[in-house]
């Protein structure tokens, strides 16, 4: 399973713009490391983050359980407005 098609799917499921999500990976210089940026629209911000950062969080479990099935690599994710 591809961890950002994961992330993105994730995402879209909770924003009321799905449209205007994109999800992407970035180097890293870290080893055995994968950077995955989501940019959404301000108005979504709290909705992906959530109260103390809990959905974010959650969102970033879930894609590392999914990253220890495939290739057991760390997943950083970051989200960002647009």
């Amino acid at each position: 399973m591809n961890l950002v098609e994961l992330t993105e799917s994730i995402i879209k499921k909770i924003v009321s713009e799905p449209d205007s999500v994109s999800v992407k990976e970035f180097d890293t210089e870290e080893e055995n490391t994968i950077q995955i940026e989501a940019l959404i629209s301000s108005s979504d911000m709290g909705k992906v983050i959530g109260k103390n950062g809990k959905i974010i969080n959650s969102i970033r479990t879930i894609v590392q359980a999914a990253s220890s099935l495939e290739n057991n690599k760390k997943v950083k994710i970051n989200v960002d407005s647009y």
